[in-house]
């Protein structure tokens, strides 16, 4: 398994988390579970997986990039319009942690730009939502057959954790890739539930930043939403994550964006995991719970 290399400073040296009086559903006590479960107030942690878990942020923005940037540049010529190039902002903004079709619409129409739907099996790069978001699982998958997954050591370390002390873990993403994924990583077995593109699809739940896929997951892992936290980077994550009346939305800044994701529904926010513990994460389950009476 490759990992990301994660730098761990000391706790001391870590910057303050910050809180919110935000409220949270649901009641008790989470994993009073006894033994080593003993004093955790919450019952469940669900991850995102691309950019949390997974080190494939990167490649699902270049493989956006490609794919925009090759329609883009073929409706300019053909409609003797400026091009504008995909930005780094387009991805955080439009398609980060939403459904790919999703992403697609709300692309194109930041563009003014309106296009036929088609059909999930239309041939990839073809002009219609789906030609485009499967012309980009294709680049996508090219690049991770080519380059590999890695992993977050920090994010592995702190679920296992999470395991030993008697929370449940699950996986939220809107990715139809995560099988794929995952297995190139050797942690698959680490989730007794994952919510994924497909399942969502068998479901018919709504993607980020509707808050199904995570309830989904935590109704699977058997947990009220009220009992579970949320780990998430995209903008549209920790919407959903707010929404859905969880114990704790963290948000992980990897793009140095931890105000954005603040704004838009996280209760803190981190560049890395490393930069906090599960003792502070209890703590600040128990403060925003305190907060909301």
């Amino acid at each position: 398994m490759e990992s990301a290399n994660d730098q761990t400073a000391p706790i001391a040296n870590r910057r303050p988390l910050a809180t919110t009086s935000r409220g949270a559903s649901g009641e008790g006590h989470g994993a009073r579970l006894g033994g080593e479960g003993a004093g955790l107030c919450f019952a469940a942690a669900i991850f995102d997986m691309d950019g949390v878990v997974t080190d494939t942020a990167a490649a699902h923005s270049e493989a956006w990039k490609q794919t925009f940037d090759d329609f883009l540049k073929k409706r300019a010529a053909n409609h003797g319009e400026r091009f504008t190039e995909f930005s780094r902002d387009d991805y955080r903004r439009f398609v980060d942690g939403r459904p790919r079709y999703k992403g697609v619409e709300a692309f194109l129409r930041s563009r003014g730009i309106e296009l036929p739907r088609g059909k999930p099996d239309d041939p990839p790069g073809c002009d219609t939502v789906c030609g485009l978001g499967n012309r980009k699982n294709v680049l996508f998958n090219q690049i991770i057959e080519r380059e590999g997954v890695r992993t977050f050591d920090s994010t592995v370390s702190l679920a296992r954790e999470m395991v030993r002390r008697g929370i449940k873990i699950g996986l939220a993403t809107s990715s139809y890739n995560s099988e794929e994924v995952l297995g190139r990583t050797g942690i698959p077995r680490l989730f007794e539930a994952v919510v994924d593109g497909v399942e969502s699809a068998k479901r018919g739940l709504r993607g980020k930043p509707d808050p199904d896929i995570f309830a989904a997951a935590a109704s699977d892992l058997g947990v009220p939403n009220g009992q579970a936290i949320i780990i998430e980077d995209a903008v549209s994550g920790v919407q959903a994550g707010a929404k859905g009346g969880f114990a704790l939305v963290i948000g992980v800044a990897r793009e140095g964006n931890e105000l954005e994701l603040r704004e838009n529904g996280a209760d803190i926010a981190v560049r890395d995991l490393s930069e906090t513990n599960l003792e502070q994460i209890n703590l600040l389950v128990q403060d925003k719970r305190t907060g909301a009476r």
